[in-house]
């Protein structure tokens, strides 16, 4: 298949001859062509008391904010100025067809060596709103990351006008390359952040922070698009303004019935857009605070602190004292489950005769996989500090996933076969027990290790069930999906039916997303149409999750005409 679409001569000519004619006749209807340069370089960052070397993109952090409008062509050259290899990743985009520009090392390119480029191209046809993009080797996202804001062709489907768009990037502070070398090292779970941050600042409730919080204006009575966007590397998020209520109007980039609510829940790798009227009345120090604080579902360690922001109604000049300051009193409890939940179950898609809920009615293939995390046996001679004196690992239907020192994208355009990947990712459970009610820490928790592909023609409609289980934990996890968008039709507790749960699927106007919660003890299920040709990371976006290899790769093969073929690599891509 994959040579078939390699000599399309005829197909090739007229495509030829289309680009001549429209040389010749010029249309103003041609895409605009958006070029940015990316330095990956580190920085001297002063922040929670110590000055440190941070890695980021032209120096700043957050990075620089991409906006582009619907139907652009995107060229991004990204130079790394360090000496450790990086990538970067388009998080949201599908990019159809153009696989090599999607970023994760190893997956669907080598990484950008010290000291060389690559340059990511790639269209934004039929993608709008706010995403985001960040680095996809090793923990570098931590500080290499920024807002990916694509302005839409038509009007917006929700009342406007709005003074101004205010991105909003909550993020965590932490040297996470110590952290991922001890974990690795050890075996043990990582450490937990020094603090989140919002827009790259802690604010006043961590040391030395009073002058590193952010601040926004605002003008009484005026209506604010909030583009939030969580970047913390292990974190689900609370997040609220003090006496305001927030309009939710899109999620991960894809437009949502409106609706109102105190706070949001928003996972790593998710983005919600909001309207925020500022029709409270402040008092004499004419500011509401913003706050930011983990949404706790798992057992283990985590960093118990809040980031703090602010909201000052002009004529508001300077504020003195920030940390004396109340605490959100709308911003839900760190354990707030049914706050989560109910946040969750009021996300639908617009299904309007404009945008359109396209979620397939009919499926051709359903794959179920676990999502747990493991215990492994301390190897000989070797000192692990997991639980019980063992190693910590995680995986998808018992397959902890093992990336390759090559591109798998590489090798499958190229058809090279060989020992490092199959073809065989199980399509259901290795073995069938109480997923979600099994003793968390007696059971026997060893996984097998691998780098095990799950395969599908072009154009299928897939149905994936997301099994939680109670080993060790039970939490919730945020799963990524690469290549595709998808339709959350059905979610639940306990153990997935499939002879029950499926009656009961939301078909009408479920929430499509790139990063589905896969709610603790539970499970989610989604539906797509695999008409991406390439091949796809879908991984936890909980950082130490993906180390510990809870991931898989899909491959959709090419389909039968040339518009469904995966292109050819570009001549920069970077090797092995």
């Amino acid at each position: 298949m994959m040579e078939g679409c390699r000599h399309q001569y005829s197909r090739l000519l007229m495509m030829v001859l289309i680009l001549f004619l429209a040389l010749v006749f010029p249309s103003s209807s041609l895409p605009a062509t958006r070029r940015f340069q990316f330095n990956v370089r580190w920085k001297k960052v002063t922040r929670l008391c110590h000055t440190k070397q941070l890695l980021t993109v032209n120096g700043k952090y957050p990075g620089p904010t991409i906006a582009v409008h619907e139907g652009d062509n995107v060229e991004i050259k990204v130079t790394n100025l360090i000496a450790t290899n990086t990538t970067i990743h388009w998080h949201g985009i599908r990019q159809m067809r153009t696989g090599w520009a999607d970023g994760p090392a190893y997956i669907t390119q080598c990484p950008i060596r010290g000291g060389q480029s690559y340059t990511y191209k790639f269209s934004v046809e039929d993608h709008r709103g706010t995403l985001l993009w960040h680095a996809h080797y090793s923990w570098q996202r931590v500080s290499v990351h920024g807002a990916f804001i694509i302005y839409p062709r038509m009007p917006y489907p929700f009342k406007p006008p709005f003074q101004d768009e205010v991105p909003i990037i909550l993020g965590w502070n932490k040297d996470a390359d110590e952290v991922e070398r001890e974990m690795m090292m050890t075996g043990d779970g990582p450490e937990n952040s020094q603090a989140y941050t919002i827009n790259g600042m802690p604010g006043p409730l961590y040391p030395c922070s009073d002058k590193d919080t952010f601040i926004q204006n605002v003008v009484p009575g005026k209506t604010y698009l909030l583009r939030i966007i969580n970047t913390a590397l292990t974190a689900e998020l609370f997040f609220a303004i003090a006496n305001h209520t927030l309009t939710v109007v899109e999620i991960d980039g894809l437009y949502t019935k409106s609706f109102t609510t105190t706070a949001i829940m928003i996972a790593p790798g998710q983005t919600t857009t909001v309207l925020l009227t500022a029709d409270q009345v402040p008092d004499s120090s004419a500011v509401f605070a913003i706050a930011a604080t983990t949404y706790v579902t798992s057992i283990f360690p985590f960093d118990n602190s809040t980031t703090m922001a602010f909201l000052g109604y002009k004529p508001f000049k300077t504020l003195n004292r920030l940390s004396s300051l109340s605490p959100v009193q709308n911003l839900p409890h760190i354990r707030d489950s049914a706050f989560a939940t109910e946040f969750s179950g009021k996300l639908r898609s617009l299904a309007s005769a404009q945008y359109p809920c396209n979620v397939p009615k009919t499926i051709d293939k359903r794959v179920v996989t676990t999502v747990s995390l493991n215990l492994q046996d301390c190897p000989a001679n070797k000192i692990c500090k997991g639980y019980h004196g063992k190693r910590f690992f995680a995986s998808m239907n018992n397959q902890s996933f093992t990336r390759p020192f090559q591109s798998i994208l590489g090798s499958h355009y190229k058809n090279i076969t060989n020992r490092v990947f199959s073809f065989d990712f199980p399509e259901k459970p290795t073995a069938s027990f109480d997923f979600t009610g099994v003793d968390p820490v007696t059971s026997n928790m060893n996984t097998q290790f691998g780098t095990k592909l799950l395969a599908v023609p072009y154009g299928i409609s897939l149905e994936i069930v997301l099994q939680g289980t109670s080993f060790l934990s039970v939490e919730n996890h945020p799963i990524h999906f690469h290549g595709h968008n998808f339709f959350i039709v059905g979610r639940g507790i306990g153990n997935f039916d499939v002879n029950k749960d499926p009656k009961k699927y939301n078909l009408v106007d479920p929430p499509e997303r790139n990063t589905v919660g896969v709610p603790a003890g539970g499970w989610a299920a989604i539906r797509f149409k695999a008409d991406n040709p390439g091949v796809w990371f879908i991984h936890c976006h909980l950082e130490e999750h993906t180390s510990w290899g809870l991931a898989m790769a899909l491959v959709v093969q090419n389909g039968a005409n040339p518009s469904q073929c995966l292109l050819p690599p570009p001549a920069d891509l970077p090797s092995c």
